[in-house]
């Protein structure tokens, strides 16, 4: 299994932080097998988005152990479906990606694209990935709303509406070789689960984190039942 993590800020994260992607290490580590045996973790960047510099360039993860093979992925700070689209064929075709753990839309629905025009680029993205994989599979993650769906009645509505479009999209395109699956919504609250209303703390990592692995689990047999386990910041 060649994993790749693709999303926006939420899957990318700050300096200082650990990530949902450092939670998926831990939980994939403890019930499917070691880290170049069981799986790989692909992908041509390995940073985090260091707010100072305006740029995604620091290495400095909350876990100085997370190994540098596992912190790969395709995310970036203010990018989704529209940005990823043109890139996702090229990256699964030379890092041999065969599962694709995806988190994307907020940034789409938030600045870019209505619910219908996302869900192009989720055709897109997935065309391009699948010519690149045929037989690729994928868990696609809702958007989660971050904390502007309280006093932005029509932005909460684009959200609830391209995630139920987002999974019937998934059902239509989904085969047995190349399967599509939605991950559950998470249990989420932004005033528990983030840390400025939209970016994740210790718990909403883990609850992202666990959304894939409820699939990776179900679906496939992959891991097991997620728990959050020991970690260095005791969270």
């Amino acid at each position: 299994m060649r994993v790749l993590f693709v999303g926006d800020s939420m899957t990318i994260g700050g300096a200082g932080e650990h990530t949902w992607r450092h939670r998926m290490w831990r939980h994939l580590e403890r019930t499917h097998g070691p880290l170049g045996e069981a799986y790989e973790v692909v992908g041509p960047r390995d940073t985090l988005y260091d707010a100072a510099a305006g740029a995604p360039v620091s290495h400095d993860y909350a876990d100085p152990d997370f190994p540098a093979p596992a912190r790969r992925h395709l995310a970036g700070w203010g990018e989704g479906w529209l940005h990823m689209a043109p890139l996702v064929g090229d990256v699964v075709r030379e890092h041999r990606a065969d599962t694709l753990l995806v988190s994307l839309g907020l940034i789409d629905l938030g600045f870019y694209t209505g619910a219908d025009g996302t869900l192009e680029n989720v055709r897109r993205f997935l065309a391009a990935a699948r010519r690149a994989e045929p037989r690729l599979r994928a868990v696609l993650l809702p958007v989660i709303p971050n904390i502007r769906a309280r006093h932005d009645a029509f932005f909460a509505a684009e959200c609830e509406r391209f995630n139920e479009l987002l999974v019937k999209t998934a059902a239509e395109l989904s085969t047995s070789a190349s399967p599509l699956l939605p991950a559950p919504p998470p249990d989420w609250d932004p005033d528990r689960d983030t840390h400025d209303g939209t970016h994740p703390t210790a718990s909403g990592e883990h609850r992202l984190a666990a959304a894939f692995a409820a699939v990776l689990h179900r679906a496939w047999g992959v891991g097991g039942p997620y728990a959050p386990g020991p970690v260095p910041d005791g969270a």
